[in-house]
């Protein structure tokens, strides 16, 4: 073929080794946790090693019955244990310190995954060690936005595979968080007019993982004062489509009116789906909350924390702005706390209260009485019949 070279498998691998040395392909323990999280998310296992102890672990969310007769096969004639989170087990009445092991020994796929998800479970449960690297593979599985429920097994006597199955250290895991966010940048960035007559800056930041959070960038920006600016995590049905579950949609907007009055600031658009959860799981999550769970209940059912969200994303996209102190848009004092022990200046916080509606006064309820939200001056609308808080609430006035 014109144009072609060939290359010996001598000197491929010699050219293998000159790309790692110069950085091409990252480092390889920060590659093999990219290609774990794939391999999640495509619902194939891999293995995790911690010392000299490794365990093949396959996630349940979306496990069929096919798989997990494969996956049997390959950890046979060890029997795969099912891992939960601590708040998993506490939500099964379980005296849960950490991770913990199920017996799952006969069961098919959907008696599994309702052990890992439904709101009730009325069966017997006997537990069992989860293991070292249990942690670490919850881990992977946040990361992957799957349920943080495994199967677990001993790999030491597992068949081989072809393709071979992705090996991950479990100390790469834990660091990977960080990891992503350090290699934050710029991708590319564009002005965009917005309905209301407001024209935006749309700065899209992506990391090594691919992950895409943007910030929107309104008015202009004087950095020697303190820089209006609203957290928000993505929402794709409250932002898009208006639902009435929630307060996202009402919020966002509202930022942006406020930000016009402050006379310019900044939104940082956070792929935080859920609280962190992402989509799928924050739609588990209402399923349980149609159940009768409040959204906090709802979260610890499926294993997850009241809020998985962590701003490490936000901090380096605000330092990459070169944006040192701010005025928060929140009613979420914790927002507050995280911007402040990463080391940015919080000089103030503009409350954003949007409508209540019979929808989402349950929703709200619970962060106000329950997750610290600032929402006091709301407390008696919620308190009102249904109907009566279909009206908007008087909203404060930014200072």
């Amino acid at each position: 073929m014109r144009g072609a070279v060939s290359i010996s498998k001598n000197q491929g691998d010699l050219v293998s080794r000159d790309i790692g040395r110069a950085g091409l392909l990252g480092k390889p323990e920060h590659v093999a946790v990219e290609r774990g999280i794939a391999e999640f998310r495509s619902g194939r296992p891999t293995v995790i090693t911690w010392g000299g102890v490794a365990a093949l672990a396959l996630p349940v969310d979306g496990m069929t019955d096919t798989r997990l007769a494969a996956f049997r096969r390959l950890s046979a004639p060890v029997e795969p244990h099912l891992v939960i989170t601590e708040r998993r087990a506490q939500a099964l009445g379980l005296p849960g310190t950490g991770p913990t092991g199920l017996v799952v020994a006969g069961d098919d796929a959907a008696a599994i995954v309702a052990l890992a998800a439904d709101a009730r479970v009325e069966r017997g449960l006997e537990v069992v060690q989860p293991g070292p690297v249990a942690g670490a593979a919850i881990e992977l599985a946040k990361l992957a936005q799957r349920m943080p429920a495994l199967l677990v097994a001993d790999a030491a006597k597992a068949e081989p595979c072809d393709p071979p199955l992705m090996t991950v250290a479990a100390d790469a895991i834990t660091r990977f968080r960080q990891t992503a966010i350090e290699s934050l940048a710029v991708a590319a960035e564009a002005v965009v007019p917005i309905n209301g007559g407001v024209s935006a800056r749309f700065v899209i930041f992506r990391d090594a993982n691919g992950g895409s959070s943007v910030a929107v960038i309104v008015g202009s920006l004087d950095l020697r004062e303190p820089v209006p600016l609203r957290l928000h995590s993505a929402c794709l049905t409250g932002d898009v489509f208006g639902s009435r579950r929630c307060d996202c949609g009402d919020q966002l907007r509202l930022a942006l009116r406020r930000l016009e009055e402050q006379g310019g600031g900044v939104i940082l658009y956070l792929e935080q789906e859920g609280r962190g959860l992402g989509l799928a799981n924050k739609m588990r999550a209402y399923q349980l909350q149609d159940a009768g769970l409040d959204t906090i209940d709802a979260n610890s059912a499926l294993g997850f924390d009241d809020d998985e969200r962590d701003y490490g994303v936000a901090v380096r996209m605000l330092q990459i702005l070169g944006v040192k102190r701010v005025k928060l848009l929140t009613n979420n004092p914790a927002k507050l706390d995280g911007l402040i022990q990463a080391g940015i200046e919080v000089s103030g916080r503009i409350p954003l209260h949007g409508p209540v509606n019979a929808d989402n006064r349950r929703y709200l309820t619970a962060k106000a009485t329950r997750a610290g939200h600032k929402l006091d001056h709301l407390l008696a609308a919620l308190a009102e019949p249904a109907d009566a808080a279909e009206a908007p609430v008087a909203t404060e006035r930014a200072p």
